[in-house]
């Protein structure tokens, strides 16, 4: 049993409904965490929940702090989610940087997975800007300087490059289609395990004492459709890949 914290992964909607020459506005807030959470949870894991309203105030601030956790994964957050907590942004007063404390936790032998996204790695609008932080020295991949979204409304299936790897154990034929990902490059020392044409799909790295992970592309509906979240082998990954990081 592994202690994991899951931060990002929901999002609130302000919509307008214009009928004719009337207008009125409605309001949802949604989560794309289940999927993800009950397959750690199959795997008998401890998994805490961190939505990204509540991470400005709650997400871990030390090294101290995150060592109540044996893997984090980072999945559709912004950096400037971390990196701008309230009494920074509100008020003005220093507070700990957040990507700098995750980079040295990772490198003293701490376990962090990126998952894509909108808002991960470098983002929609080049927003996320994880390749601008501390975090960026650690991660298995180089960040885009760009929007580095792929758009594939036609899906595409990765291409698995080390099938005999521990992360894919136990796991048999061709995976699922994707509708995008987030492009990155290569990095050395790192392991590319899947690919889409040449950019990395699943990456893995050993950084000093820790280890980092990197999946390009959804763990929820829209880039990964209803076939990933309901592929057999979609708890096997995850938790093979948990098992990976905190070996």
């Amino acid at each position: 049993m592994k202690r994991i914290l899951l931060a990002g992964e929901s999002w609130m909607k302000h919509t307008i409904h214009v009928k004719g020459f009337d207008s009125f506005t409605t309001s949802e807030y949604e989560e794309g965490a289940a999927w993800l959470l009950e397959a750690f949870r199959q795997g008998g894991h401890e998994v805490t929940f961190l939505p990204n309203h509540q991470a400005p105030e709650r997400f871990p601030a030390t090294g101290e702090e995150l060592g109540r956790y044996d893997a984090v994964f980072l999945s559709d957050i912004g950096s400037n989610t971390l990196l701008l907590a309230p009494d920074t942004f509100n008020r003005s007063r220093p507070t700990p940087d957040r990507c700098a404390a995750l980079r040295d936790w990772v490198l003293e032998g701490g376990s962090l997975c990126m998952v894509g996204g909108y808002m991960s790695f470098s983002g929609i609008d080049a927003k996320a800007r994880y390749g601008a932080t501390a975090l960026a020295e650690v991660l298995p991949v180089e960040c885009l300087t760009t929007d580095d979204r792929v758009e594939i409304p036609q899906g595409t299936v990765p291409t698995v490059r080390m099938p005999h790897h521990a992360v894919f154990q136990g796991m048999d034929g061709e995976w699922p289609f994707f509708l995008g990902y987030n492009r990155t490059l290569p990095r050395e020392g790192s392991e590319v395990l899947a690919s889409v044409g040449e950019d990395p799909f699943v990456a893995l790295r050993v950084c000093s004492k820790g280890r980092t992970a990197a999946f390009a592309s959804d763990c929820a509906p829209h880039w990964g459709p209803e076939g990933f979240v309901t592929w057999r082998h979609y708890p096997t990954f995850w938790n093979n890949l948990v098992r990976w990081m905190t070996a």
